[in-house]
């Protein structure tokens, strides 16, 4: 047996394969392509919450003013308090988030698809062209020899 460069359990042999393999994974065009999507949508997250925050909820603090608007929105049990305003700003911010991944993801990955079937069903010039021929040597053929061609 070969053992240069292992222990006798193969242990160096092991853990180059698995870096191996990690290497493979992580440089796969899928995987970089999620990393740059998770990037992208950490930003997008960003710009939702400040929409939230800064634009919206102040007014929709206007139809319901309190002195400090909807962050100190608060419901008071007791000696506790149950602050909903910032509840509220959260729950608008998932719906917009999740509006723009309904459009994104839905309709328009959708629309996509659906226009590049369209394009794969319907034959362009070329491609009628050369079904045509096909058809007229297949004819030549069975013209000639009497037997058709399959």
């Amino acid at each position: 047996m070969n053992w240069s460069g292992l222990d006798r359990w193969g242990v160096v042999q092991t853990s180059s394969s698995l870096v191996e393999e990690f290497k493979k994974f992580a440089l796969k065009g899928n995987v970089i392509d999620l990393a740059i999507g998770i990037i992208i949508g950490g930003a997008f997250q960003a710009i939702v919450e400040s929409l939230v925050k800064n634009i919206i909820m102040p007014i929709v603090g206007l139809f319901f003013p309190s002195e400090q608007g909807y962050l100190h929105w608060k419901i008071a049990v007791g000696q506790k308090e149950i602050p909903y305003g910032l509840f509220v700003g959260e729950i608008v911010n998932f719906l917009i988030v999740a509006v723009a991944l309904f459009l994104f993801a839905v309709k328009f990955l959708g629309w996509i698809s659906r226009s590049r079937l369209k394009s794969e069903e319907i034959p362009n010039k070329q491609e009628l062209l050369l079904t045509e021929i096909r058809d007229l040597l297949k004819q030549q053929v069975v013209a000639k020899d009497g037997e058709p061609i399959h």
